[in-house]
C-alpha cells in the first residue's frame, strides 16, 4: 500500500474491515476509491477495488436458495439491443437519461455506474433497448459485461470531445479487442487466430455543446486511421440527438409495417417491426397463426404497390407499408 495516502483513507478502511452487509462493502470502496490518488503506483489497487465493487453489485442471491441472478443478463426488449460503452465520465449515463424511460445515476464522479442500466429509446414509434454499462477499465473488465458487448446489436462508443477523443478510442478499441470484439467496419483488417466477435459501431463525440466545436471534430476524422461512422452529439444540450436515433434505427436493418382492417384506417402508433427483406408470409407469422394457415390475399398500401395492390405471399415488404389481410 502506498504510504503517501491521506489519514482519512485509513478511517474509512477501518470501516470497510467492520463491515457486515454488501451495501456497507461496496459504500466504504467507493470513498476509498474516490479518495485514493489517481497515478501508476495506485493503479493494481484501484483495479482491485473496482473489481471488489462490481462483484458485490453484478449479482444478488434469490432468497430461499443458492440461485444467482445477475445484473447483466437483461432481457432483449424490441428490435433491438443497443450498448453504450465508453471510459469514465464520457457521459454515457447521461445520454441514457435523456433518450430513454431509464434512470440511471448521472454525476460527474468517475465510475459512478457499476452494473448496466437498460431504457427503451422511441425513434418513429419503434422502442429500441438502449443499454448504460459500467466504464471500460483497461485493468479490468467484468466478463459478463464482456458478453453483454458480445450479444449487442450495436455498440454506441462514447467520446469526450473536449479531453483527447482520439486517446479515447484508441484505448476503447484495444480494450474491445483484447476481448475478441471487433467493430464490423473493421473486418478483415485484423490478423487473430481467435474467434472473435463483429459488432456495428457508432462513434459518439459526446459535448459537442454548439457547432463551435465541429472543427475538433473533423480534426478528430483526419487523425484516426479508419473510417468511423461518427456523430458529433450533446448529451446535455441534446444537440444532434434526433441524428443520433435515426442511425440506430438505420443500423439495425429494421422496417415498420403496419396492418389494417377493411374499410378502417391503419393505427399508426403500432408498428410491426421487421428485418428488411422479410415478405408478406413472414408478416402473416407476426400477426396471427390463422393468417399465416388461412389467408386468401391481401392488400397492400406502399412505395413499391400502387393503393391496394393485391400480393402473393413472397412479396418484399418496405418501410412504412400498410396491409390489409383477407381470411
Amino acid at each position: 500500500m502506498p504510504t503517501n495516502l491521506p489519514p482519512d483513507f485509513y478511517e474509512v478502511e477501518k470501516r470497510f474491515r467492520l463491515a457486515k452487509s454488501p451495501a456497507e462493502k461496496i459504500a466504504c470502496l467507493e470513498e476509498m476509491l474516490s479518495i485514493i490518488p489517481k497515478h501508476k503506483g495506485t493503479d493494481h489497487i484501484r483495479a482491485d477495488y473496482r473489481r471488489q465493487i462490481s462483484k458485490l453489485k453484478s449479482s444478488k442471491t434469490q432468497k430461499g436458495g443458492s440461485i444467482h441472478v445477475s445484473a447483466f443478463r437483461i432481457d432483449r426488449e424490441g428490435p433491438g439491443q443497443v450498448v453504450v460503452l465508453g471510459t469514465t465520465n464520457v457521459g454515457k449515463s447521461a445520454l441514457v437519461d435523456k433518450l430513454t424511460n431509464a434512470s440511471p445515476e448521472v454525476s460527474s464522479t468517475p465510475y459512478t455506474t457499476w452494473k448496466p442500466t437498460p431504457g427503451m429509446m422511441l425513434v418513429d414509434n419503434v422502442q429500441i433497448q438502449l443499454i448504460d454499462t459500467p466504464p471500460l477499465d483497461r485493468e479490468y473488465l467484468e466478463p459478463e459485461l464482456v458478453d453483454l458487448i458480445r450479444r449487442a446489436d450495436l455498440i454506441l462508443l462514447m467520446l469526450d470531445l473536449q479531453t483527447h477523443p482520439d486517446q479515447q478510442l484508441e484505448t476503447t478499441v484495444e480494450i474491445l479487442k483484447q476481448n475478441r470484439i471487433i467493430p464490423s467496419h473493421m473486418e478483415g483488417k485484423t490478423d487473430t487466430d481467435q474467434y472473435v466477435w463483429y459488432v456495428p459501431v457508432i462513434v459518439l463525440t459526446n459535448k459537442c455543446d454548439d457547432e463551435s466545436l465541429d472543427e475538433i471534430c473533423e480534426i478528430l476524422q483526419e487523425l484516426i486511421e479508419d473510417e468511423w461512422p461518427i456523430i458529433s452529439i450533446s448529451a446535455e444540450t441534446g444537440r444532434n440527438l434526433d441524428q443520433l436515433k435515426q442511425s440506430v434505427f438505420d443500423s439495425l436493418d429494421i422496417l415498420r409495417v403496419y396492418s389494417k382492417a377493411p374499410d378502417e384506417e391503419p393505427n399508426f402508433n403500432q408498428p410491426v417491426v421487421m428485418k428488411n427483406g422479410a415478405t408478406l408470409e413472414d408478416f402473416t407469422k407476426e400477426i396471427h397463426k390463422d393468417f399465416h394457415e388461412k389467408l386468401k390475399f391481401a392488400k397492400v398500401w406502399g412505395s413499391t404497390a400502387f393503393d391496394g395492390q393485391m400480393v402473393q405471399r413472397d412479396y418484399v415488404l418496405q418501410d412504412g407499408d400498410v396491409v390489409e389481410l383477407h381470411l
